[in-house]
Protein backbone atom coordinates (compact mmCIF):
# COMPACT_ATOMS: atom_id res chain seq x y z
CA UNK A 1 0.00 0.00 0.00
CA UNK A 2 1.34 3.36 -0.52
CA UNK A 3 1.78 5.92 2.15
CA UNK A 4 -0.90 7.85 3.58
CA UNK A 5 -1.16 11.87 1.26
CA UNK A 6 0.47 13.25 3.78
CA UNK A 7 4.03 11.47 4.16
CA UNK A 8 4.41 12.08 0.74
CA UNK A 9 7.38 14.68 0.26
CA UNK A 10 6.81 16.54 -2.58
CA UNK A 11 10.36 18.17 -2.25
CA UNK A 12 11.82 15.37 -1.95
CA UNK A 13 10.39 13.82 -5.04
CA UNK A 14 11.23 16.65 -7.22
CA UNK A 15 14.96 15.90 -6.31
CA UNK A 16 14.92 12.25 -6.86
CA UNK A 17 13.14 11.29 -9.58
CA UNK A 18 14.49 10.94 -13.07
CA UNK A 19 13.19 13.90 -15.41
CA UNK A 20 9.49 14.20 -16.13
CA UNK A 21 8.00 15.20 -19.45
CA UNK A 22 3.76 15.65 -19.14
CA UNK A 23 1.87 15.64 -22.07
CA UNK A 24 -1.22 17.99 -21.28
CA UNK A 25 -3.72 18.37 -24.40
CA UNK A 26 -5.55 20.92 -24.50
CA UNK A 27 -6.27 24.26 -26.81
CA UNK A 28 -6.75 26.52 -23.62
CA UNK A 29 -4.64 28.00 -20.65
CA UNK A 30 -6.82 26.22 -17.87
CA UNK A 31 -6.61 25.60 -14.19
CA UNK A 32 -4.99 21.95 -14.98
CA UNK A 33 -2.21 23.62 -16.90
CA UNK A 34 -1.34 26.05 -13.99
CA UNK A 35 -1.56 23.07 -11.36
CA UNK A 36 0.76 20.57 -12.83
CA UNK A 37 3.17 23.52 -14.08
CA UNK A 38 3.52 24.38 -10.54
CA UNK A 39 4.17 21.00 -9.66
CA UNK A 40 7.64 20.93 -12.01
CA UNK A 41 10.99 20.03 -10.83
CA UNK A 42 13.77 21.94 -11.90
CA UNK A 43 14.55 19.27 -14.68
CA UNK A 44 10.72 18.62 -15.75
CA UNK A 45 8.83 19.69 -18.62
CA UNK A 46 5.26 20.34 -19.31
CA UNK A 47 3.71 19.97 -22.95
CA UNK A 48 0.56 21.75 -23.81
CA UNK A 49 -0.41 19.77 -26.76
CA UNK A 50 -3.14 21.76 -29.12
CA UNK A 51 -3.83 21.24 -33.12
CA UNK A 52 -2.78 24.23 -34.59
CA UNK A 53 -2.32 28.28 -34.42
CA UNK A 54 -5.67 29.36 -34.48
CA UNK A 55 -6.52 27.29 -30.47
CA UNK A 56 -5.92 30.04 -28.34
CA UNK A 57 -2.90 28.30 -25.84
CA UNK A 58 -1.10 28.51 -29.23
CA UNK A 59 -0.57 32.22 -29.05
CA UNK A 60 1.83 32.01 -25.59
CA UNK A 61 4.41 29.84 -28.14
CA UNK A 62 7.40 31.72 -28.75
CA UNK A 63 7.26 33.15 -31.83
CA UNK A 64 3.81 33.29 -32.55
CA UNK A 65 2.23 35.95 -34.25
CA UNK A 66 1.08 38.43 -31.07
CA UNK A 67 2.34 35.51 -28.89
CA UNK A 68 3.08 35.84 -25.01
CA UNK A 69 5.55 33.63 -24.66
CA UNK A 70 6.51 35.28 -21.15
CA UNK A 71 3.16 34.07 -19.63
CA UNK A 72 4.44 30.70 -19.97
CA UNK A 73 6.09 29.44 -15.94
CA UNK A 74 9.00 27.62 -16.36
CA UNK A 75 9.66 24.38 -17.97
CA UNK A 76 6.43 24.72 -19.68
CA UNK A 77 6.10 24.50 -23.61
CA UNK A 78 3.05 24.67 -26.29
CA UNK A 79 3.62 22.08 -29.34
CA UNK A 80 1.21 22.11 -31.74
CA UNK A 81 0.02 18.73 -33.49
CA UNK A 82 -1.58 19.57 -36.66
CA UNK A 83 -4.94 18.39 -38.04
CA UNK A 84 -5.21 15.25 -37.30
CA UNK A 85 -5.70 12.45 -40.13
CA UNK A 86 -6.67 9.29 -39.91
CA UNK A 87 -7.10 9.14 -35.58
CA UNK A 88 -8.73 11.31 -33.40
CA UNK A 89 -7.30 14.89 -32.22
CA UNK A 90 -6.58 13.29 -29.12
CA UNK A 91 -4.15 10.34 -30.08
CA UNK A 92 -2.39 12.61 -32.91
CA UNK A 93 -2.01 15.43 -29.63
CA UNK A 94 -0.81 12.33 -27.71
CA UNK A 95 2.15 11.23 -30.63
CA UNK A 96 3.10 14.95 -31.22
CA UNK A 97 3.77 15.48 -27.77
CA UNK A 98 5.55 11.89 -26.87
CA UNK A 99 7.49 13.30 -29.98
CA UNK A 100 8.41 16.43 -28.87
CA UNK A 101 8.86 15.17 -25.16
CA UNK A 102 12.99 15.44 -23.83
CA UNK A 103 13.09 12.98 -20.91
CA UNK A 104 12.61 9.21 -20.96
CA UNK A 105 9.59 9.34 -18.23
CA UNK A 106 6.09 10.47 -19.55
CA UNK A 107 2.93 11.37 -17.48
CA UNK A 108 0.07 12.13 -19.30
CA UNK A 109 -2.97 14.13 -18.29
CA UNK A 110 -5.71 16.00 -19.00
CA UNK A 111 -7.24 19.27 -18.23
CA UNK A 112 -10.97 18.37 -17.07
CA UNK A 113 -10.38 17.54 -13.47
CA UNK A 114 -8.31 19.23 -10.38
CA UNK A 115 -4.77 18.34 -9.63
CA UNK A 116 -3.98 18.61 -6.10
CA UNK A 117 0.18 20.15 -5.20
CA UNK A 118 1.16 16.14 -4.43
CA UNK A 119 -0.28 14.87 -7.97
CA UNK A 120 2.95 14.79 -10.02
CA UNK A 121 5.11 13.54 -7.17
CA UNK A 122 2.82 10.50 -6.05
CA UNK A 123 2.89 9.13 -9.58
CA UNK A 124 6.71 9.60 -10.04
CA UNK A 125 6.62 7.70 -6.46
CA UNK A 126 4.20 5.16 -7.83
CA UNK A 127 6.82 4.47 -10.86
CA UNK A 128 9.41 4.07 -8.59
CA UNK A 129 7.66 1.31 -6.54
CA UNK A 130 6.07 -0.31 -8.82
CA UNK A 131 6.49 0.64 -12.27
CA UNK A 132 3.88 2.15 -15.02
CA UNK A 133 0.99 3.53 -13.01
CA UNK A 134 -2.68 4.49 -13.61
CA UNK A 135 -4.86 6.69 -11.53
CA UNK A 136 -8.27 5.97 -11.49
CA UNK A 137 -11.32 8.34 -12.70
CA UNK A 138 -14.67 8.82 -11.30
CA UNK A 139 -16.66 10.53 -13.68
CA UNK A 140 -19.82 13.09 -12.82
CA UNK A 141 -22.52 13.77 -14.61
CA UNK A 142 -23.14 17.38 -15.32
CA UNK A 143 -26.75 17.05 -16.63
CA UNK A 144 -29.67 15.04 -16.22
CA UNK A 145 -28.34 12.01 -19.14
CA UNK A 146 -24.95 12.26 -17.16
CA UNK A 147 -26.16 11.71 -13.85
CA UNK A 148 -27.93 8.64 -15.29
CA UNK A 149 -25.05 7.28 -16.47
CA UNK A 150 -22.68 7.59 -13.65
CA UNK A 151 -23.44 4.01 -12.15
CA UNK A 152 -22.83 2.48 -15.06
CA UNK A 153 -19.69 4.82 -15.70
CA UNK A 154 -18.77 3.54 -12.21
CA UNK A 155 -18.64 0.26 -12.58
CA UNK A 156 -17.44 0.30 -16.44
CA UNK A 157 -15.37 3.01 -16.07
CA UNK A 158 -14.06 3.24 -12.29
CA UNK A 159 -13.92 -0.53 -11.34
CA UNK A 160 -12.38 -1.26 -14.89
CA UNK A 161 -9.76 0.41 -14.66
CA UNK A 162 -9.28 -0.28 -11.17
CA UNK A 163 -9.51 -4.31 -11.28
CA UNK A 164 -8.65 -4.48 -15.08
CA UNK A 165 -5.58 -3.54 -15.90
CA UNK A 166 -6.37 -0.39 -18.05
CA UNK A 167 -4.73 2.34 -18.28
CA UNK A 168 -6.81 6.35 -18.06
CA UNK A 169 -5.11 9.09 -19.97
CA UNK A 170 -5.87 11.27 -17.04
CA UNK A 171 -2.87 10.14 -14.78
CA UNK A 172 -0.92 7.61 -16.18
CA UNK A 173 2.98 7.37 -15.65
CA UNK A 174 5.83 5.15 -17.52
CA UNK A 175 9.15 4.95 -19.31
CA UNK A 176 9.52 4.86 -23.43
CA UNK A 177 11.15 1.78 -22.65
CA UNK A 178 8.15 0.02 -21.08
CA UNK A 179 6.80 -0.50 -24.35
CA UNK A 180 7.51 -0.78 -28.22
CA UNK A 181 7.43 3.19 -28.84
CA UNK A 182 7.52 3.38 -32.60
CA UNK A 183 4.45 0.59 -32.84
CA UNK A 184 2.92 2.43 -30.00
CA UNK A 185 2.84 6.03 -31.95
CA UNK A 186 2.33 4.24 -35.18
CA UNK A 187 -1.19 2.49 -33.66
CA UNK A 188 -2.05 6.09 -32.15
CA UNK A 189 -1.85 7.75 -35.86
CA UNK A 190 -4.13 5.40 -37.03
CA UNK A 191 -7.02 4.67 -34.53
CA UNK A 192 -9.50 6.82 -31.78
CA UNK A 193 -8.69 5.69 -28.34
CA UNK A 194 -5.21 7.21 -26.43
CA UNK A 195 -5.48 5.28 -23.24
CA UNK A 196 -7.69 2.15 -25.20
CA UNK A 197 -4.20 2.21 -27.60
CA UNK A 198 -1.54 2.54 -24.69
CA UNK A 199 -3.51 -0.39 -22.75
CA UNK A 200 -2.62 -2.40 -25.86
CA UNK A 201 0.77 -1.50 -25.25
CA UNK A 202 1.62 -1.26 -21.67
CA UNK A 203 0.98 -3.01 -18.38
CA UNK A 204 -0.37 -1.32 -16.26
CA UNK A 205 -1.35 -1.25 -12.33
CA UNK A 206 -4.03 1.14 -10.52
CA UNK A 207 -3.01 3.16 -7.54
CA UNK A 208 -5.75 3.56 -4.96
CA UNK A 209 -6.54 7.02 -5.88
CA UNK A 210 -9.86 8.14 -7.76
CA UNK A 211 -9.92 11.52 -9.69
CA UNK A 212 -13.23 13.60 -10.33
CA UNK A 213 -13.98 13.92 -13.77
CA UNK A 214 -16.68 16.48 -14.93
CA UNK A 215 -18.61 14.75 -17.97
CA UNK A 216 -21.29 15.95 -20.03
CA UNK A 217 -23.16 19.27 -19.26
CA UNK A 218 -25.88 18.67 -21.88
CA UNK A 219 -28.04 16.15 -22.91
CA UNK A 220 -26.24 15.90 -26.32
CA UNK A 221 -22.35 15.78 -24.99
CA UNK A 222 -23.61 13.18 -22.64
CA UNK A 223 -25.08 10.70 -25.35
CA UNK A 224 -22.01 11.88 -27.45
CA UNK A 225 -19.73 10.67 -24.70
CA UNK A 226 -21.50 7.31 -24.30
CA UNK A 227 -21.75 6.25 -27.72
CA UNK A 228 -17.70 7.03 -27.58
CA UNK A 229 -17.07 5.26 -24.66
CA UNK A 230 -19.01 2.01 -26.15
CA UNK A 231 -17.01 2.20 -29.35
CA UNK A 232 -13.75 2.88 -27.63
CA UNK A 233 -14.98 -1.12 -25.29
CA UNK A 234 -16.39 -2.52 -28.57
CA UNK A 235 -12.87 -2.25 -30.80
CA UNK A 236 -10.86 -2.99 -28.12
CA UNK A 237 -12.34 -5.51 -26.30
CA UNK A 238 -15.47 -6.99 -28.45
CA UNK A 239 -15.50 -10.15 -26.36
CA UNK A 240 -16.39 -8.08 -23.37
CA UNK A 241 -18.72 -5.74 -24.94
CA UNK A 242 -20.74 -8.83 -26.01
CA UNK A 243 -20.70 -10.27 -22.60
CA UNK A 244 -21.81 -6.23 -21.47
CA UNK A 245 -24.17 -6.16 -23.66
CA UNK A 246 -25.86 -9.39 -22.52
CA UNK A 247 -25.73 -8.38 -19.05
CA UNK A 248 -27.30 -5.46 -19.10
CA UNK A 249 -30.57 -6.97 -21.11
CA UNK A 250 -30.96 -9.46 -18.44
CA UNK A 251 -30.21 -6.90 -15.48
CA UNK A 252 -32.72 -4.89 -17.43
CA UNK A 253 -34.95 -8.18 -17.29
CA UNK A 254 -35.06 -8.96 -13.81
CA UNK A 255 -35.80 -5.02 -12.73
CA UNK A 256 -38.50 -5.15 -15.23
CA UNK A 257 -40.11 -9.05 -14.56
CA UNK A 258 -39.12 -8.99 -10.60
CA UNK A 259 -38.96 -5.05 -9.54
CA UNK A 260 -38.14 -5.31 -5.93
CA UNK A 261 -35.67 -7.93 -6.31
CA UNK A 262 -34.28 -6.56 -9.32
CA UNK A 263 -33.97 -2.85 -8.20
CA UNK A 264 -32.48 -4.00 -4.45
CA UNK A 265 -30.07 -6.27 -6.18
CA UNK A 266 -28.69 -3.75 -8.62
CA UNK A 267 -28.98 -0.88 -6.13
CA UNK A 268 -26.76 -2.58 -3.99
CA UNK A 269 -24.01 -3.27 -5.95
CA UNK A 270 -23.85 -0.03 -7.48
CA UNK A 271 -23.66 1.05 -3.49
CA UNK A 272 -20.63 -1.65 -2.91
CA UNK A 273 -19.07 -0.42 -5.75
CA UNK A 274 -19.57 3.47 -4.57
CA UNK A 275 -18.43 2.73 -0.85
CA UNK A 276 -15.21 0.58 -2.44
CA UNK A 277 -13.89 3.92 -4.01
CA UNK A 278 -14.93 6.35 -1.25
CA UNK A 279 -17.60 7.78 -3.74
CA UNK A 280 -20.24 9.77 -1.65
CA UNK A 281 -22.96 10.57 -4.47
CA UNK A 282 -26.38 9.43 -4.32
CA UNK A 283 -26.35 8.59 -7.79
CA UNK A 284 -25.96 4.86 -7.18
CA UNK A 285 -29.64 5.02 -6.24
CA UNK A 286 -30.30 5.75 -10.23
CA UNK A 287 -29.07 1.92 -10.52
CA UNK A 288 -32.08 0.48 -11.03
CA UNK A 289 -33.47 3.23 -13.72
CA UNK A 290 -30.03 3.39 -15.52
CA UNK A 291 -30.22 -0.57 -15.97
CA UNK A 292 -33.67 -0.70 -17.02
CA UNK A 293 -32.41 2.07 -19.81
CA UNK A 294 -29.22 0.90 -20.58
CA UNK A 295 -30.65 -1.71 -23.24
CA UNK A 296 -31.88 1.11 -25.39
CA UNK A 297 -29.19 3.48 -25.25
CA UNK A 298 -26.84 0.26 -26.00
CA UNK A 299 -28.67 -0.35 -29.01
CA UNK A 300 -28.69 3.30 -30.04
CA UNK A 301 -24.64 3.60 -29.96
CA UNK A 302 -24.61 0.14 -31.76
CA UNK A 303 -26.70 1.97 -34.78
CA UNK A 304 -24.71 5.34 -34.97
CA UNK A 305 -22.10 5.34 -37.08
CA UNK A 306 -20.36 8.32 -35.96
CA UNK A 307 -20.20 10.52 -32.67
CA UNK A 308 -18.71 14.17 -32.18
CA UNK A 309 -15.65 14.52 -29.96
CA UNK A 310 -13.72 17.97 -28.98
CA UNK A 311 -15.53 19.20 -32.32
CA UNK A 312 -15.02 16.60 -34.79
CA UNK A 313 -16.86 13.92 -36.09
CA UNK A 314 -15.18 10.41 -35.89
CA UNK A 315 -16.53 7.17 -38.39
CA UNK A 316 -14.72 4.65 -36.77
CA UNK A 317 -15.01 1.47 -39.21
CA UNK A 318 -12.46 -0.41 -37.33
CA UNK A 319 -9.56 -0.49 -34.65
CA UNK A 320 -7.30 1.29 -37.61
CA UNK A 321 -9.56 2.83 -39.97
CA UNK A 322 -10.77 5.99 -38.84
CA UNK A 323 -12.38 8.64 -40.80
CA UNK A 324 -12.41 12.36 -39.60
CA UNK A 325 -15.54 14.52 -40.63
CA UNK A 326 -16.39 17.85 -40.26
CA UNK A 327 -19.22 18.82 -37.76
Amino acid sequence: MRPPLESVDVTDSRRSHPPTSVLLPTVRWTDACEEVASQLGEDDELLVVCDTEDDPVAARRSGSAGGKAAELPDGVSVVLAGEPEGCSGKANAIAAGTEAASHDRIVWTDDDFHHPPTWLAELNTDYERRGPTTEVPVFVGRDPLGRLFEPAYVIGGTLAVSRGGLAWGGAVVFERDDLDEAAFLADLRRTVSDDGTLSEHLDVTAADRTRTVAAGGSLRASLERFVRFFQITRHHAPLATAFNVVLSVCLAALCLLAPVAGATLVTALSAATYRAFGIRRATFLLAAPSVIASPVFLAYALARRTFVWGGRRYRWRSLFEVEVEPV
